[in-house]
Parts: C-alpha cells; sequence; structure tokens
C-alpha cells in the first residue's frame, strides 16, 4: 500500500507547480506578445511539466499539464477567459502534456526506484561489511557474536536479539543483545525461509500463542529466527524479537538477517573445521611423540638393562670365579647403568608431566646459590674426571622459583655438559642479575661445543647433535626440553650460544621474588 505523501511535500509539490506554471505563462506572454509574434507559445507550459515530474513523479507531472492545458486556454486562446475549446489543437497540447507528464513520471519512477535500491544496497552492505569486519578480526565467532547482535539489533530494526550455538547437540547463547533479562513473551513466531533466488526470503510463520506459561497475555512482541546452517550442517539459530504493531521484517532487514545467518553460520563451521583440524594435529603430534618415545626408549633403555643384566649374570655365576678387585669393579659398573637407567627414566617421567600439563610449580622465594650449591654437591662423586664449579653471588635477589623443579633443571644441565662435553670437560656456574626482575644463571663448559645451525634446535624433543666418529647414541634427547619445559613452567626461559669457556652455554632466565613491603 503506498504511502500518502506529507503535507510538507505536498506544500512543496503545489509551491513548484505554481511558480513554474507562472513563469511558463510569463514566457508565453512575451513570445506571443506583438514584438515576437508567435502565433502559438503553449509548448514552453512543458517546462513546468518537466520540472515538476522530476521532482514529484507522475501524478503531480499530469496535474500540472492540466493546469498549463486549461491555463493557456484561459488567457491565450479565444475565447479568453474563458474554459470553452475552440481549436482542436488545444486538444492535442492538452494530450502532448499528458503524454510528456506521463513519460517523465515513469522516468523518474525509475530513477528512484534504482535510487532506493542503490540507499539499500549501501546499508546494507555497510552492514555486512562491519559484520565481515568484526567475524574476521576476532579470534573466535564467540568472542564476535556480541558485537554482531548489537549491529543487527540496530541494523534490522529488532528491539532484541541473540544467537544460539548447537555444539555437540547443546543449545547454548553464545550472545545477547541484553543479556541482562529474560527474552520478552513473543505472540508469533516465524521462521526465515530462502528460496531459490538469492535475493528471494520470506518468512513463515510457525504457530500463534495468546497467552504465557505465567497466564498472562502475549502478543506485545513477535518473534523471528533464522537458522545457521553451512554444508548441510545446522549450527544454530539466530532470534530476534520485534514489538507485534511493527509487523515482520521488511525485505530489506530480512535480507541482513539472511546474509548475516549466512556468514555466522560460515563462521562457526570455520570454527568447528578449525577445532577439528586442532584435535587432529594434537592426536598427530601425539602418536609422534609415542612412536618417538618408545623407538627412543626401546633401544636407550635396552642398553643399560642389558649392562646389567650380564654383570648380574656373571656375578650370580658360581661356575666364574671373580676376585674383590673384580666384583667392585661389577658393582660399579652395575651403579653407573642402575644411574644412567634412573635418569632416562625421570626424563620421560618429567616430559610426561610437561605435555600432560600436569606440572603446577609451587613458587616461592628461594637463594639461587644454595639450590645450585647443594646440586653440585650431591652430583660431583659420580663427575669422574670431570670438574664443576659455582660462582654465584650471594648478594643476589632471591628467585622465585620451585626448589624441586629448578634442582632437575641444573641436574639436567650438568649432566648435559658432562655427558656430552667430553673427557675432562670442566663446568662451571655463574649468575648475574639481568635487566628488570630476572636473574640469569649460566652453565658453561669447555666441551666440544654445538654448531651454530643446531643451537635453535637443542631444545626440540628427542633432538640429538650428531658428531663424526661417534658410536652408539647415547640418551633420549629429552633432558634439554624438559628443562625448557620446567623454566616455561616457572614463568623462565632458556636459551642457548657459544661459551667463552669453548663449549656450550646454557642460560636460564628466572624471575626475582617481589620485595616484601616495609612495616
Amino acid at each position: 500500500m503506498p504511502m500518502r505523501p506529507s503535507g510538507r511535500r505536498v506544500t512543496a509539490m503545489i509551491a513548484l507547480a505554481g511558480i513554474s506554471l507562472a513563469v511558463a505563462t510569463a514566457l508565453a506572454a512575451i513570445l506571443e506578445s506583438p514584438t515576437i509574434g508567435i502565433q502559438d507559445a503553449s509548448p514552453v507550459y512543458l517546462i513546468a511539466v518537466v520540472i515538476t515530474g522530476s521532482a514529484f513523479g507522475t501524478g503531480p507531472a499530469i496535474t500540472t499539464a492540466i493546469a498549463a492545458s486549461l491555463l493557456y486556454d484561459v488567457l491565450f486562446t479565444a475565447p479568453r477567459f474563458s474554459f470553452a475549446i475552440a481549436d482542436p489543437r488545444e486538444w492535442l497540447d492538452l494530450l502532448l502534456f499528458l503524454f510528456v507528464a506521463i513519460a517523465i513520471g515513469r522516468l523518474v519512477a525509475v530513477q528512484h526506484r534504482r535510487t532506493e535500491e542503490a540507499g539499500r544496497r549501501e546499508r546494507e552492505a555497510a552492514s555486512l561489511f562491519g559484520m565481515s569486519r568484526v567475524l574476521a578480526t576476532a579470534p573466535s565467532t564467540e568472542e564476535a557474536a556480541a558485537e554482531i547482535v548489537r549491529r543487527l539489533t540496530r541494523d534490522a530494526h529488532l528491539e532484541r536479539s541473540w544467537i544460539i550455538s548447537m555444539t555437540a547437540g547443546q543449545a547454548r547463547v553464545i550472545a545477547d543483545s541484553d543479556p541482562g533479562s529474560p527474552p520478552p513473551d513473543a505472540s508469533v513466531a516465524a521462521t526465515l525461509v530462502h528460496l531459490r533466488d538469492d535475493d528471494a526470503v520470506r518468512w513463515v510463520r510457525l504457530h500463534e500463542h495468546r497467552h504465557t506459561d505465567r497466564g498472562s497475555v502475549a502478543g506485545e512482541y513477535e518473534q523471528v529466527t533464522v537458522r545457521l546452517e553451512a554444508d548441510g550442517v545446522e549450527l544454530g539459530t539466530l532470534v530476534g524479537t520485534r514489538e507485534r504493531a511493527a509487523g515482520l521484517p521488511g525485505f530489506e532487514e530480512s535480507r541482513i538477517l539472511a546474509l548475516a545467518a549466512d556468514q555466522i553460520a560460515l563462521a562457526l563451521r570455520r570454527d568447528q573445521l578449525r577445532r577439528a583440524a586442532t584435535e587432529l594435529e594434537i592426536a598427530r603430534e601425539g602418536d609422534t611423540l609415542k612412536t618417538a618415545l618408545v623407538d627412543s626408549v626401546s633401544h636407550d633403555l635396552r642398553t643399560p638393562l642389558a649392562s646389567i643384566r650380564a654383570t648380574a649374570s656373571g656375578l650370580a655365576d658360581p661356575d666364574v670365579p671373580w676376585s674383590e678387585e673384580a666384583s667392585r669393579e661389577a658393582a660399579v659398573l652395575i651403579d653407573a647403568e642402575a644411574a644412567r637407567l634412573d635418569r632416562l627414566v625421570r626424563g620421560v617421567l618429567d616430559l610426561s608431566r610437561i605435555e600432560s600439563g600436569a606440572l603446577h610449580p609451587d613458587l616461592e622465594p628461594h637463594d639461587l646459590a644454595s639450590i645450585a650449591e647443594a646440586v653440585i654437591d650431591r652430583v660431583r662423586p659420580g663427575l669422574g674426571d670431570h670438574t664443576v664449579k659455582s660462582d654465584i653471588p650471594g648478594s643476589l635477589p632471591p628467585v622465585l622459583v620451585d626448589a624441586v623443579l629448578l634442582d632437575v633443571v641444573i641436574t639436567n644441565l650438568i649432566e648435559n655438559a658432562v655427558v656430552h662435553g667430553g673427557p675432562g670437560t670442566a663446568v662451571r656456574l655463574d649468575a648475574r642479575a639481568g635487566r628488570g626482575e630476572w636473574v640469569a644463571l649460566e652453565v658453561n663448559d669447555s666441551g666440544h661445543g654445538v654448531p651454530d645451525a643446531e643451537l635453535p634446535r637443542l631444545f626440540d624433543r628427542f633432538h640429538r647433535v650428531k658428531r663424526s666418529g661417534e658410536g652408539s647414541r647415547r640418551g633420549l634427547g629429552i633432558g634439554l626440553s624438559v628443562v625448557k619445559g620446567l623454566c616455561e613452567a616457572m614463568g623462565g626461559s632458556v636459551s642457548a650460544q657459544r661459551s667463552p669457556m669453548g663449549g656450550l652455554a646454557l642460560t636460564v632466565s628466572l624471575r626475582t621474588a617481589p620485595s616484601e613491603p616495609e612495616r
């Protein structure tokens, strides 16, 4: 049903028609005056018809054409000042005026429709661009959903809107334009249906009820829903409410809701696929870890176990004579292989705790020098011809660490230097205050060192630095990855570089404990 023109628009139409007719009448009078002598100046009234039709369309143009014809007949044709039409040409002029009026009106109507369509498309594009930008820049659809429903409520002229997501068969509201209150009672429910034409959408009423669960009469609002579906998968529902007096959303609002629902559905589907890909990647990495762990354990645990079993079997054989010195050497070998086996098992357990996220450090202020000296005293008897020295100032501030985990870190760093540094390797522990609230613990050795190309990979799981002429491999390649995991769990970090002693330098950065306020 066309809208009735407002009073201001009617006044503007009358004013424009009156002015243009007055100007045309003046021109006609001048042209038909004895000075110029044109006998029929009626075509000048086409100016008024064109101006009025261009501004206000077909109806005002036709009215102006009839008024122009009557005005010219009264003022310029005989008998003057009479509506009688004696000359048949006047009927021709009237038909010409009407034809021009209709043609101009139709062209203006087409242009108005195009202008309105362009404006609608512009508003639609601006709304969808804003929602697309929010979806593209947000880490997930759920984080963007709050801004999406706010924009939809405004652009689709809704009272309220919310998004329901279906995850594993469970419906959950992920965003609501008015989260602080329950949804209003809606008397009518309608759903948006896409037709075959991309631009064609229509609303289908599902049901109508007159009473709420609380017994009060409903009818102030009506609820509209749009399914969120992508790749044939139902992902949720977009729901909105409007005042019943406003009716169902119009074409422009329906298009915005339909296209917004498509974007939201694609974003939700993208999140689903991303989660599936992440879970698949985690499973793949887990399988890789298990395979590498089994491969390493099958080799590295078998070697010390074989040595222990062979030596123990020899000691238990009554037919093999053992001197006191040989028995002592066999016992030392068993102890060394058992210690090696213990390190391997501890490394595997530590790595397992780190990978599973079961590591929860108990951070407390501790003196770094005391922990380091205790570790050195414990490992020194098993170092053989290797030397370990500590140069940690007692003036350093306390560090915020888990003492047990830091003990494991320092132990692994010393054992790594001793095992891979070569015979007679010297190890030195230094510490200094770093920038800000940090303390740097540096473990230097005089061993073989590591090629620069291998430094970035030292902390990778199961990575071993290959050396020419090296016999059977030693270790699982997890000692430094355990160090990295434990340091990061305590809020610190570890890095590797060349040592001024000629070998490798491993630097552990630890946070200092906050100073206690003075009382």
